[in-house]
C-alpha cells in the first residue's frame, strides 16, 4: 500500500489532487487543541520520556498529557461537572494517543516524499478560523494575538500545527477515495435494516423493595461519600456583562439631507420607471410542434403533449433574459398583454410564450423615497459605528484594560447574573429564567478562564453584543449533605431496594426461561408490579436519523430468539426483564434503492478502514515504536490531577 501511495503522490494526478483537495479543506480548529512542537521537529517541546517514536520525531509523555488535558477541559466547558472518569470510560486517552501517532506518521511520511504545505495555505486557514474574527466577522490581528497569549503559544507553533493538520489530510485522503462495494457485500447489511423483532418487557421497580427502616446517620453518610458523584453540582459562574446595541448610535447615525440626496443619485437606477412582465412558457421538442401551439391555449397544447406550462412572474427584461434567453425576453417585451410569441429557440427545445400580465411602475421621486433612504442610511451608519465601537473595546481589552475600566471609559452599564451553571440554570432558584441576552452570552462566559480579559459575545450579529467578564467561579463539587439530605435518603432507599429487586428479577427470569409466560410470572409475585408490555420494531426504523434506540430495545436486537435477559433500568430504579419472542428476517433485494442507499453509508466505513490500514502501513514503513507503559503513566497522572484515584 505504501508503494502505491508513493506513486500517487509523485504522479501528475497526485499534484493536481493535492491542489483540489486543499481548496476544499474546511479545517475545524478547536481552540486550545494545539500541539506544542520543538524547533527541531516532532513533539519534544515539553521534554519528558518518549510515549512514541515515529521516524525522526517523538511524542513525549508531557505532549500526550497536555493534549488529553486540553481536550478534557474543552469538554468540561461544554458539559459542566463532567468527571474525568467519563473520558476514561470512552477510552479517551488511548484514542487521543492513536491520533497523535497517526498524525506524526503522516507528517513524517509526507516529508519523506517531499510533500510540504505552503505559507499561503496556512495563511488562508488562519484567516478562516472563527476564533480569530472580530465582532463584524472579519479576521482580527488583535483576536489572533489574544488567542496566542491565552493559549501560551507562539505564532510559529500554531502555524506548524495547522500545517501538520493539512499535511495529514493530503496524505490520507487518497487512501480513502474510490471505494466501490459490490452488491454481494452490501446486501446482508441492507437486509439487517429490514429485520423485525418482537418481544416483551417487564419492570421490577426498586420502589417495591425499599426498606421500611430509615438508614442510620453512619449509613447515610457512608452512602453519600461513596456516591458523591451522583449529587455533584456542576461548575457555577457569576457573569458580569454590558450590552452594546446598535440603537446606541441612533442619533449619530441620522443622515443629513445632502447625504440622502447623494444616496438617491448613486442608486438612481433603483428608483427609475420600470416595467415588468409575467409570462407563461411551454417548451416543445420540435419547431413544428411549437408553431402548431401558436394561437391555442397553452394549457391545452401542454396536456396534448404530456407536458406542463411554466410561469415566470413580474420580471424585468434583463432578469427575464437571465432566466430564459435574450430572444425570449425581447419577444416577451415586444408582445402586447395576452399576446403570444414563438417558436423561440431555447436551451431545452422550442418555446412558445404568452404575456399574461404587464406591470408598469412609475419613477420614484426623491421625496417619495426619502423615508426609506433614511432607514437604509441609518442601518448602514449604525452597523459601521457599532463595528468601530466593538473594535475599540477589543483593543482596550487586548491592551490590558479591565472590565470595570472599559465600562467606565465607554459609558456602558454593568449587569450581573446570579450563580449559573452552563445551561443557564440557577441551582439555588429553580424558578429563575435567564433573559435572552444571558442565554446568548453563556457559552462565551463559560468558555473563558476565570482570569481572562473581558470578551465580546454576539447576541444579534451586527446589531447587539455583550462585553462579558467572569466575576465568580464556584468549582464543581458535591453540596453539603445537609442541603440534599432528603434526596440522598431517597437514593439510599432505592439503592437498597435495587439489591433486592435484582435477586427478584433473576428469579422471575429463571421461571420465564422454563416456559412460564411473563405476565403469569409477574402476577405470581403478589407485588404491585406493572404488567408487561410488547416491544420491538424494525431495525432500520429504530435507527432512523442516527438516533440511538433505548438500551432495552437495543438489547432485543442483540440476543437470540427465546432468550430472557435482566438489565438495570438505571439510577437504582430497578430492573427490566426482556424476552425476545419473534424474529422476522428482511430481504433488501425486494426493496428498490435500499442496497444503493446502504452502500453509501458503508462506503464511509470502508474508507475509514482503508485510512486506518494506511496509517498502520506508514507506521510500519517508518519503524514507529509505541510505549504503552508511558501511556499508562500519563493516564495515572491525569487521574491524580483531575481528582480521580491513581489506583483506580
Amino acid at each position: 500500500m505504501i508503494t502505491f501511495f508513493r506513486r500517487i503522490i509523485g504522479s501528475k494526478f497526485g499534484a493536481i489532487f493535492a491542489v483540489i483537495f486543499l481548496g476544499m479543506i474546511a479545517f475545524a480548529f478547536v481552540a486550545g487543541d494545539i500541539e506544542h512542537k520543538s524547533a527541531g521537529g516532532g513533539f519534544s517541546f515539553f521534554g519528558g520520556g518518549p510515549a512514541a517514536k515515529v521516524g525522526h520525531s517523538a511524542i513525549t509523555e508531557q505532549d500526550l498529557q497536555s493534549r488529553v488535558q486540553r481536550i478534557f477541559e474543552q469538554q468540561r466547558r461544554e458539559s459542566p461537572g463532567l468527571p474525568f472518569a467519563a473520558l476514561l470510560a470512552q477510552d479517551g486517552v488511548n484514542q487521543i494517543y492513536d491520533q497523535l501517532v497517526s498524525r506524526l506518521a503522516a507528517v513524517e511520511f509526507a516529508a519523506s516524499q517531499g510533500v510540504y504545505v505552503s505559507k499561503r495555505m496556512v495563511d488562508a486557514q488562519i484567516a478562516s478560523i472563527p476564533a480569530f474574527h472580530d465582532a463584524a466577522g472579519k479576521f482580527s490581528q488583535t483576536a489572533f494575538r489574544q488567542f496566542l497569549t491565552g493559549q501560551a503559544i507562539n505564532e510559529k507553533q500554531l502555524r506548524d500545527d495547522i500545517a501538520m493538520d493539512i499535511t495529514e489530510r493530503i496524505i490520507k485522503t487518497p487512501a480513502m477515495l474510490g471505494t466501490r462495494l459490490p452488491d454481494g457485500m452490501v446486501l446482508p447489511y441492507a437486509s439487517l435494516l429490514l429485520e423485525a423483532r418482537q418481544g416483551r418487557i417487564g419492570a421490577i421497580p426498586s420502589a417495591a423493595f425499599v426498606p421500611a427502616k430509615p438508614p442510620s446517620e453512619a449509613q447515610l453518610t457512608d452512602f453519600y461519600r461513596r456516591n458523591a458523584a451522583r449529587f455533584m453540582l456542576p461548575e457555577q459562574r457569576k457573569l458580569r456583562y454590558a450590552i452594546i446595541d446598535a440603537e446606541r448610535f441612533a442619533a449619530a447615525a441620522t443622515p443629513s439631507e445632502p447625504e440622502i440626496s447623494v444616496y438617491y443619485t448613486k442608486n438612481k437606477a433603483a428608483y427609475a420607471a420600470r416595467e415588468t412582465r409575467s409570462i407563461e412558457q411551454l417548451i416543445l421538442p420540435t419547431e413544428a410542434a411549437a408553431r402548431a401551439a401558436l394561437g391555442k391555449p397553452l394549457a391545452a397544447s401542454a396536456q396534448a403533449a404530456g407536458l406542463s406550462v411554466s410561469t415566470l412572474g413580474a420580471l424585468g427584461k434583463s432578469d427575464l433574459a437571465r432566466q430564459t434567453s435574450d430572444a425570449i425576453a425581447n419577444a416577451a417585451f415586444a408582445a402586447p398583454q395576452g399576446g403570444m410569441a414563438g417558436p423561440l429557440r431555447s436551451a431545452l427545445g422550442w418555446a412558445v410564450i404568452r404575456v399574461s400580465a404587464i406591470q408598469k411602475t412609475p419613477e420614484t421621486t426623491l421625496a417619495q423615497a426619502h423615508d426609506k433612504i433614511v432607514e437604509a442610511l441609518i442601518a448602514q451608519k449604525q452597523a459601521q459605528l457599532l463595528s468601530d465601537f466593538t473594535a475599540k473595546l477589543e483593543d482596550q481589552s487586548a491592551n490590558g484594560a479591565t472590565f470595570d475600566e472599559i465600562v467606565k471609559d465607554n459609558g456602558l452599564t454593568t449587569e450581573e447574573t446570579p450563580l449559573l451553571v452552563g445551561t443557564g440554570q440557577n441551582v439555588n432558584d429553580p424558578a429563575y429564567q435567564p433573559s435572552t441576552d444571558v442565554v446568548a452570552l453563556l457559552k462565551a462566559g463559560f468558555d473563558m478562564e476565570a482570569d481572562d480579559e473581558p470578551q465580546l459575545a454576539p447576541i444579534t450579529p451586527q446589531k447587539r453584543y455583550a462585553l462579558v467578564d467572569v466575576n465568580e467561579v464556584v468549582a464543581a463539587a458535591p453540596p453539603p449533605l445537609a442541603k440534599v439530605r432528603t434526596i440522598v435518603e431517597q437514593q439510599y432507599a432505592l439503592h437498597e431496594g435495587a439489591v433486592v429487586a435484582r435477586t427478584f428479577a433473576d428469579a422471575l427470569a429463571a421461571k420465564i426461561r422454563k416456559g412460564m409466560p411473563m405476565d403469569q410470572a409477574l402476577a405470581g409475585a403478589h407485588l404491585p408490579l406493572p404488567p408487561s408490555q410488547q416491544i420491538g420494531g424494525r431495525r432500520g426504523d429504530l435507527m432512523r436519523d442516527d438516533k440511538r434506540p433505548p438500551a432495552e430495545i437495543a438489547l432485543l436486537f442483540a440476543i437470540p430468539k427465546g432468550a430472557v435477559k435482566v438489565m438495570p433500568i438505571g439510577n437504582d430504579r430497578g430492573y427490566f426483564i426482556i424476552q425476545l419472542q419473534q424474529i422476522a428476517q428482511g430481504d433488501a433485494a425486494q426493496v428498490p434503492g435500499l442496497v444503493d442507499q446502504v452502500r453509501g453509508g458503508l462506503k464511509d466505513v470502508v474508507a475509514n478502514e482503508y485510512g486506518a490500514q494506511f496509517n498502520r502501513a506508514m507506521e510500519r514503513d517508518l519503524g514507529a515504536k509505541r510505549n504503552p507503559d508511558a501511556v499508562a503513566r500519563v493516564t495515572q497522572e491525569l487521574k491524580r490531577i483531575n481528582g480521580g484515584s491513581a489506583a483506580q
